[in-house]
């Protein structure tokens, strides 16, 4: 597994136990200096453990850490960042009513004198920022940032702390092609002046690019660690499930004739202007564009969580505006990009979330508790939603299990209509398999399907007509042969079909 004494960090034999249930099994591992080590695996897998063991958010169960090679106990985080080590959470570790400045230096604060040195942070903000060509003020409050300037912002927390060690999980998620890019680009710098990086993502494009090493868990076991140099994609894909896969898409459903939904002249004041389009029965319909294209506003708006104007029609009857229910008593629901903060009651139990959306059928006076306990069951066998304890909370899942949790949440509505966004952010391949399966069987049911998604390959592989965005407004349709990445990117970037786009 490698020479720990040549080590800054690592884990031996180390196994994590929440009650009588045991995620991780003796896995060895190790973080060298100007090292990228990549750790890869299933939702579920044990990464997320790993990190937090390493990071000193959990101890071990049994099993010992090694800090340049001699025994290491932290107490919590803070004595593991006074060690050097600093971890970059997937879900973001803000002060949300902060500035952005305060924020980088909560706990750190710079003085001078007895005074805080407000100029000094703010300029060193600022200097770190521009590190990422992240140019947002630093006096901004962290609330009224976009999801990716908020990950910008905790990535250049944890540069300014000189870091020994970083973790970063899942840290490009919520990023653009250009900002991964720009990420990247810090990495190796970080790795030349010889800190050791542990690198999780789902997008192993990613891990082949940027990794030395790379090592695989599956079901809280080691699998292997190995040169990255060499470990293709296809390989990763199947070390970290355990199977061979096959193709990654289905077959495409052929929609039927009849329009199930008519979008006509629909504007959401500052985000989105005069868009059209319609849906058709057992139709898989892609959304793309840039970040920013406004796609997500539009869909909000289409069923009413957004002040919109236009007309929407689900089977040739107008929808009331700014009206949810009256949407979802038409057939028509809406799965958020973000499942944690807007999908999920993260601390709630499986059953409630479940049947929120359905309340009402479960009883109208008392909940038949019976009734949604057995809902629950089906959800798991169907879903294929993996957990250890029907009564944990939903915040406990792993993140495919939680997207996998929120699709059944939706479907027990029983909707005519669905919109997926971002379907498989954050999840792994062998799960977002499973769910491209289900998006499928959805069509070929005669359900009708929209999904918006920022990965291309994703969107091309699923539907058999895109929808293209470009600065809130619908700067193109795709349909058969014609969708490929290159004619996506043209008309996001509105670049003419005889220049070239790059992303």
């Amino acid at each position: 597994m490698g020479d720990a004494v040549n080590a800054i960090l690592a884990a031996r034999g180390v196994t994590r136990s929440f009650g009588p249930i045991e995620v991780l099994h003796g896995v060895d591992f190790d973080l060298r200096p100007g090292e990228v080590h990549a750790l890869i695996g299933e939702n579920g897998a044990g990464k997320s453990t790993m990190m937090k063991i390493l990071g000193g958010y959990l101890s071990p169960t049994t099993g010992e850490l090694l800090l340049d090679g001699q025994p290491a106990a932290f107490a919590d985080q803070r004595d593991a960042e006074a060690a050097g080590i600093i971890m970059i959470h997937q879900e973001f570790n803000l002060a949300l009513p902060l500035t952005v400045e305060e924020n980088m230096f909560l706990g750190r604060e710079r003085r001078r004198g007895v005074f805080l040195d407000q100029k000094a942070m703010r300029d060193e903000a600022r200097d770190l920022l521009a590190r990422l060509d992240c140019h947002i003020d630093p006096r901004i409050r962290v609330a009224d940032l976009s999801v990716p300037n908020r990950q910008m912002v905790e990535i250049a927390r944890a540069i300014g702390r000189r870091a020994r060690v970083l973790i970063m999980d899942e840290p490009t998620a919520v990023l653009t092609n250009r900002e991964t890019d720009i990420l990247l680009e810090q990495i190796d710098r970080l790795r030349a002046q010889g800190a050791a990086i542990l690198y999780t993502s789902h997008k192993l494009d990613e891990i082949a690019r940027i990794a030395d090493r790379v090592t695989v868990l599956r079901d809280g076991d080691h699998i292997t660690t190995r040169a990255a140099g060499g470990f293709s994609e296809h390989a990763m894909a199947e070390a970290m499930v355990g199977r061979e896969l096959s193709d990654l898409f289905p077959a495409k459903p052929v929609p039927q004739d009849d329009v199930v939904l008519e979008v006509e002249d629909l504007t959401v004041p500052g985000k989105v202007r005069a868009a059209s389009f319609t849906l058709r029965r057992g139709e898989v319909l892609g959304f793309a564009g840039l970040v920013g294209a406004g796609r997500t506003e539009l869909m909000e708006g289409i069923v009413g969580l957004r002040p919109a104007t236009g007309t929407v029609r689900v089977n040739g009857k107008a929808l009331k505006p700014g009206n949810v229910l009256a949407a979802r008593e038409a057939g028509l629901v809406y799965l958020t990009e973000d499942r944690k903060d807007k999908g999920l009651l993260l601390g709630k139990n499986l059953v409630e979330n479940l049947t929120l959306l359905a309340l009402d059928s479960f009883g109208t006076v008392r909940i038949d508790k019976r009734a949604e306990a057995a809902a629950l069951d089906r959800a798991i066998g169907e879903f294929d939603i993996r957990v250890k304890d029907r009564a944990m909370a939903a915040g406990s899942l792993s993140g495919g299990n939680q997207q996998k949790l929120l699709l059944a949440k939706t479907m027990l509505a029983e909707p005519q209509i669905v919109i997926i966004d971002e379907p498989t952010r954050g999840i792994d391949i062998g799960t977002k398999q499973q769910i491209y399966e289900f998006i499928a069987a959805l069509a070929a049911a005669g359900k009708s399907v929209i999904v918006v998604s920022s990965e291309l390959p994703e969107v091309i592989g699923l539907a058999a007509r895109v929808v293209v965005m470009g600065r809130g407004y619908i700067a193109g349709e795709l349909t058969g042969d014609q969708i490929t990445e290159d004619a996506i990117l043209r008309r996001a970037m509105g670049v003419a079909d005889d220049e070239k786009a790059t992303a």
